[in-house]
């Protein structure tokens, strides 16, 4: 049978009703863009991330970037970031004119190694930003404590980990601001580009809101050279249906990653995911490892499994980086994990036989 890599379908055929409904209410409102819908979502994203201000903006690279342009970082600084992640990461740093000094990961759970970033400090450094990857939650305890010793920011990206914690704490709640995703790919997905930025500061969630919208908090005082960066009412009217039912979303995905974990242990030379004992996982990915990657890539998709690389490429060898004159062999761990790691199935909704089969194909091709 043919499992996808990803299906929105199940989520989507129990939402129709509720997401129908929101889009009927924007659309008579006649108010699409910084309304109540936006106000609403901003109120409760804010509350299940347990931090007195979620700002909506347009996407999470964005997010990102009007979180270190609102700590004031800019040419000449230097803000530390996984060398395996997405390039969105690196990208925020370069908007604001700073550099991106990439940092090993821990090869067991793929994030950010707070030795390493203790390692990479040097006299330009103004940030760390640490990305949960996959759903996994960072080391944050160590990386704030990193941190305050250095008198250096901490900016979340927790792009693919909502509702994940470490230590208790849920992700997007330490650093001094945050930036989230709602790609619709993501765990709490809009129905198009959507993002937020999340702090616990008011004057930054003051500055954001301003920044967001042409540097103006009253409408044509423009107080700073700021963006079109917002989220708009439909989207956010969206997000606030999903929002409700993410955990239990979440905990299919839990669900889903036992049975991969109980059926596929063993199997092969696959490394499954490793979770650290002080963090949670919300599953936004399921990234098994072998020596074989490509091969198995090839047979599943020709069995009708999906799948996916995250990621093919680290930021370092992108040449979009090629400037920073960094080679093959500068960060080991990232260039493995990006030779080794595949994407398999991984969505709410997937049923024991889409299960099944992603596992009967795996062990047939051990």
């Amino acid at each position: 049978m043919s499992v996808p890599f990803l299906n929105f379908k199940p989520q989507h055929d129990l939402l129709r009703e509720e997401m129908f409904k929101a889009y009927q209410m924007v659309y008579d409102s006649n108010w699409y863009i910084m309304g109540k819908c936006l106000t609403n979502f901003e109120a409760e994203y804010a509350t299940f991330n347990d931090v007195k201000h979620a700002i909506g903006v347009s996407n999470g690279l964005d997010a990102l970037y009007l979180g270190l342009k609102a700590l004031n970082i800019g040419e000449g600084d230097e803000v530390i970031v996984p060398s395996n992640t997405y390039i969105a990461t690196a990208l925020a740093v370069s908007y604001t004119g700073a550099k991106p000094v990439f940092v090993e990961p821990n090869p067991h759970t793929y994030n950010i190694d707070p030795q390493n970033i203790l390692k990479a400090i040097g006299p330009k450094t103004k940030a760390i930003m640490p990305v949960h990857l996959y759903g996994q939650a960072c080391e944050m305890t160590e990386i704030m404590d990193i941190a305050k010793q250095h008198g250096l920011y901490v900016v979340e990206d927790n792009a693919q980990s909502h509702g994940a914690t470490y230590n208790g704490k849920i992700t997007g709640s330490f650093g001094d601001v945050n930036g989230v995703s709602f790609y619709p790919g993501k765990n709490l997905g809009a129905l198009g580009d959507a993002g937020a930025v999340t702090t616990n500061d008011p004057e930054i969630a003051e500055r954001i809101k301003g920044l967001r919208n042409y540097g103006s908090k009253v409408k044509y005082v423009n107080e700073e050279i700021g963006h079109n960066m917002r989220l708009d009412e439909l989207q956010a009217a969206f997000l606030s249906v999903k929002l409700k039912h993410l955990m239990s979303f979440t905990q299919q995905r839990v669900e889903v990653a036992a049975s991969y974990n109980e059926a596929l242990k063993n199997v092969g030379d696959l490394i499954l995911p490793e979770v650290h004992a002080n963090a949670s996982h919300v599953y936004h990915l399921y990234v098994v490892r072998t020596k074989h990657r490509d091969e198995l890539q090839k047979h599943l998709n020709n069995d009708g499994i999906g799948t996916l690389i995250h990621y093919p490429i680290p930021p370092h060898l992108q040449q979009a980086y090629a400037h920073l004159q960094l080679q093959k062999g500068d960060f080991p761990i990232a260039e493995e994990l990006a030779d080794t790691s595949l994407s398999i199935p991984m969505w709410p909704g997937m049923t024991t036989e889409d299960i099944n089969a992603v596992i009967a194909s795996i062990k047939s091709f051990f």
